[in-house]
């Protein structure tokens, strides 16, 4: 199906990016059910390993509980503290499993969206206070879709409760014809193995809600087509602030090899269309290398420059053409060219040292005319 003309067909995958924004507004894929289910397990796990323990723990609290001297049961002032006691007795019995399921409702997150610490996500959303919308998300279809998937899962759980109890019915009976103590461990016995069965059912509506939450969470952040095509031109930036980039990068890159043409030992010319500067240092060099080229009135300037700083001007067309063509900047000059170079250097060289002792002018180099034809 094309987009229509608002763009609105959300047919794309969301982008890398587009992720990252949706978590930063605390925007992630999370499933109740999933962390229900490791609190319930990690609670049954706990008290069937710990329940003799704290059967014993609460039995003692019960029979301190029962075993109040008569002075201290009539005493009004005494009773208050001795609540606050045993409260906190009975609350230090129940540390165990409570930290135990503290810890599985902070680790289950990790299983699907992982932590995230977002203040947008803190920021009151006063649209939700709106009873005509909340409503329309009651009776929308995904609020019916919930309301579905709310009652298959009483029915559910509710059967397997059934049916455990139902088992379990002679035990819990029996419970009665137990001492004090065996019918408390027995019954945190039953109480864990409860809590296990129901976290088997937990752990089943778990592995069907988490690949539909995942689903949601991605159909939630599909994106159009154009825009996908926003967001790369604003990762990639406007054509006009790119080309403005690139020119200001030239002119930096120009200007930085015009500061080079000082230090050249010759110019080669067009003689007004190209300039090539090169630079040869016998110690250092295995060939002359091209530390400035341009054209127009680039080339104008290097030869300007080199006017300016006496840098000799040679004007030989066919080989500053073929040098400006072939020859990368703070490259090497190619063997194919080593003579013709060669030349001009070897007279360049020999017209400064004649200036130096006031001798007579070499004679000028002839360039080979067809040299333009040369590859490397």
């Amino acid at each position: 199906m094309a987009e229509n003309e608002n763009g609105q067909d959300r047919t794309e995958q969301p982008t890398q990016k587009r992720i990252d924004e949706a978590r930063s507004n605390g925007q992630v894929p999370r499933s109740r059910d999933l962390s229900t289910a490791a609190v319930v397990l990690i609670a049954g796990i706990g008290i069937r390993v710990a329940g003799a323990g704290m059967a014993a723990h609460f039995t003692g609290i019960m029979k301190a509980g029962l075993t109040i001297p008569r002075e201290q049961a009539l005493d009004e002032n005494q009773m208050l503290p001795n609540l606050v006691a045993l409260s906190w007795q009975g609350l230090q019995g129940c540390f165990p499993i409570l930290g135990l399921t503290l810890a599985a409702a902070l680790l289950s997150p990790l299983a699907i969206g992982g932590w995230i610490l977002s203040f947008d996500a803190l920021a009151p959303n006063f649209t939700r206070l709106d009873p005509i919308a909340g409503f329309g998300r009651l009776f929308s279809l995904r609020g019916l879709a919930e309301l579905g998937k709310a009652y298959a899962k009483f029915l559910l759980i509710g059967v397997i409760a059934v049916f455990f109890l139902r088992a379990k019915t002679p035990e819990l009976l029996g419970l009665g014809s137990e001492t004090l103590t065996v019918a408390m461990s027995h019954a945190m016995g039953l109480v864990g193995q409860s809590l296990l069965v129901l976290s088997g059912a937990l752990a089943l509506i778990a592995g069907i809600d988490v690949p539909l939450q995942l689903r949601q969470y991605t159909n939630q952040l599909k994106m159009s087509r154009q825009e996908v095509k926003q967001e790369m031109r604003e990762s990639d930036g406007s054509p006009e602030v790119k080309g403005r980039i690139r020119r200001m990068q030239q002119d930096a890159a120009r200007r930085r090899m015009l500061q080079e043409v000082p230090k050249a030992d010759v110019v080669i010319t067009n003689p007004t269309h190209y300039s090539v500067a090169l630079r040869y240092d016998e110690s250092r060099m295995r060939a002359p290398i091209v530390v400035a080229k341009g054209v127009d009135e680039v080339a104008t300037n290097i030869r300007r420059i080199a006017a300016e700083n006496k840098v000799p001007i040679f004007e030989a067309p066919p080989l500053a053409r073929v040098l400006f063509r072939d020859v990368d900047l703070n490259a090497e000059v190619p063997s194919s060219l080593y003579v013709a170079v060669a030349q001009v250097l070897t007279y360049v060289f020999q017209l400064r040292t004649a200036g130096r002792h006031s001798a007579a002018r070499p004679a000028r180099p002839i360039i080979d005319p067809l040299i333009e034809e040369t590859r490397h």
